[in-house]
């Protein structure tokens, strides 16, 4: 009984060969049409995401712009406290002066009266980002442009 088992073996063995010829040496692998598939669905996902990330940049950036507009407007109360409630001859050099975190900002000089003003801050983006203060105490924050990065479509970014 011993040798129908070997010759049994033997046939086994052969099938395999012989299916594994078939099959292409049993190698497995994608066909180029799922390739070209798998790389289109790459290239839509891509060409979504890049954008939206390029906006959100834009978006931080012009969120720091709006920060230091805002602290901007923080600081020239405090200057002009302490020049008996005055806003008129405060310069942008004043209020670095009082308020070192905007050193980094891009700040124009402020434009002033005696009891009103307007501070503006640009973004790197390009956008200007101003807090105005009316006679009245009234303050608007006004963007230039609209619906762009981090500036609301009406154009009036705070409170």
């Amino acid at each position: 009984m011993c040798p129908p088992r070997v010759a049994l073996r033997e046939g086994k063995s052969e099938m395999r060969r012989k299916t594994s010829k078939q099959t292409g040496g049993g190698e497995a692998g994608f066909t180029l049409v799922e390739l070209l598939v798998v790389m289109l669905i790459i290239g839509i996902l891509a060409a979504i995401a890049i954008p939206t990330f390029f906006n959100q940049s834009d978006k931080a950036r012009d969120a720091a712009a709006k920060q230091a507009a805002g602290t901007a407007h923080t600081a020239m109360e405090v200057v002009a406290r302490s020049r008996g409630g005055d806003y008129s001859g405060i310069t942008a050099a004043d209020l670095v002066a009082e308020e070192e975190t905007l050193v980094g900002a891009v700040l124009s000089e402020p434009e002033t009266a005696g009891d009103s003003f307007t501070v503006r801050v640009s973004s790197s983006t390009g956008n200007t980002y101003s807090v105005t203060r009316a006679s009245t105490g009234g303050l608007t924050f006004e963007c230039a442009v609209h619906g762009q990065g981090g500036c609301p479509e009406d154009g009036n970014w705070g409170e």
